[in-house]
């Protein structure tokens, strides 16, 4: 669920509000990221290591939860500087830095004790109203209109732009691989940054799975990218779908949130047909394909050296070596393997 809130005040603005920035100057243009401001402001540094944990997930775990709430409540510390500053304006120096807790109470009683009420809600609410207004645009928004001419013109002579997009998720099809159109027959998909885990379980059942190469793509790239590969755009971004240049057979919208559902869904929407040789034919990590002749121990060992460590508790077993003509990383049947594979033909529905 969306939720619109209005008015709002801009944290960027509350920061250089107490950093005493000169009102009569423009705003610099870089913007201060809610870590640094905390750590200028608060003293308190926040930890971003869970960030690109696993979301989707549940249940959440205890650390995931603590820092999911800590933007919200540290936002709300910020605001209460504000708030504190804002009791003493008129009084105090617009240079005054209120950095502790400490200070700020004394001012309040600074203030009290000089006939300065504390700002009710109703004053802070006209505040929040007038600063609202200045919104901070993006890099995006503020290209000339010359250059996203420029940039329109870069989409692929294929697409074909929609004036009623059709933002249902529903698919449509066919997809661009099926034979009746001139495809060669071999499902390709393009998971969005959003469902990377997506493309690592396709390719654990030997799909091809491509990622976008940047961490924050635009839209024209991936659709670039898509008709260029002849791929399937997967994502759970519905943004995505009011898209005006994307073809109704190109994009679909994943609706499961964990990547086992997401996995099983893609595969029926799609009606895939995975055969039990599929299972672990791929690089998981970097989508490529092995070679064929597997490698044995003594040729595992000299490959892999200065990039990968075989473990010492593989040279008494007879195992093979497979190695991804890519990325040269190597793989073994080993417990994890197993333990995959047999995860892996519940989810497709493949009888031993």
């Amino acid at each position: 669920m969306v939720v619109e809130v209005e008015p709002f005040l801009d944290v960027t603005n509350i920061y250089y509000y107490l950093k005493g920035h000169d009102r009569q100057k423009k705003l610099p243009k870089e913007t201060k990221s809610l870590a640094t401001i905390c750590e200028e402001l608060l003293g308190i540094l926040l930890s971003k290591e869970l960030q690109c944990s696993d979301w989707s997930c549940r249940p959440l775990s205890e650390g995931q939860i603590q820092y999911a709430a800590s933007d919200a409540y540290y936002l709300l510390d910020i605001f209460d500087l504000f708030q504190k500053r804002i009791t003493m304006e008129g009084k105090c120096s617009s240079t005054t830095e209120l950095t502790s807790d400490r200070h700020c109470s004394s001012v309040v009683i600074e203030c009290s004790s000089s006939g300065y009420g504390i700002c009710s809600g109703s004053c802070l609410m006209s505040i929040v109203t007038k600063y609202s207004e200045k919104i901070i645009l993006t890099e995006s928004d503020a290209k000339p209109r010359t250059s996203r001419r420029k940039e329109k013109l870069k989409i692929p002579a294929n697409a074909k732009r929609k004036d009623n997009v059709d933002c249902s998720s529903e698919w449509q099809g066919p997809p661009p691989w099926d034979p009746s159109i001139g495809g060669d027959g071999y499902p390709k998909f393009l998971c969005d940054v959003m469902i990377e885990g997506l493309a690592k379980h396709l390719r654990c059942v030997g799909i091809d799975a491509a990622i976008p190469s940047s961490k924050k793509p635009e839209p024209r790239d991936l659709l670039n990218q898509t008709y260029k590969e002849g791929r399937i755009l997967l994502t759970r971004d519905a943004k995505l779908l009011k898209y005006q240049y994307l073809a109704g057979n190109q994009v679909y919208r994943v609706k499961s949130l964990l990547k086992h559902d997401q996995l099983a869904e893609v595969i029926n929407i799609f009606q895939l047909k995975i055969s039990e040789d599929q299972l672990m034919s791929r690089c998981t990590k970097c989508n490529g394909s092995f070679i064929q002749k597997p490698l044995t121990l003594e040729e595992a060992v000299e490959a892999s050296k200065g990039f990968q460590i075989i473990p010492t508790c593989l040279f008494n077993r007879n195992l093979e070596f497979w190695k991804c003509t890519d990325c040269n990383q190597l793989y073994w049947e080993g417990t994890q393997y197993h333990n995959a594979v047999q995860r892996f033909l519940s989810v497709c529905n493949i009888s031993d």
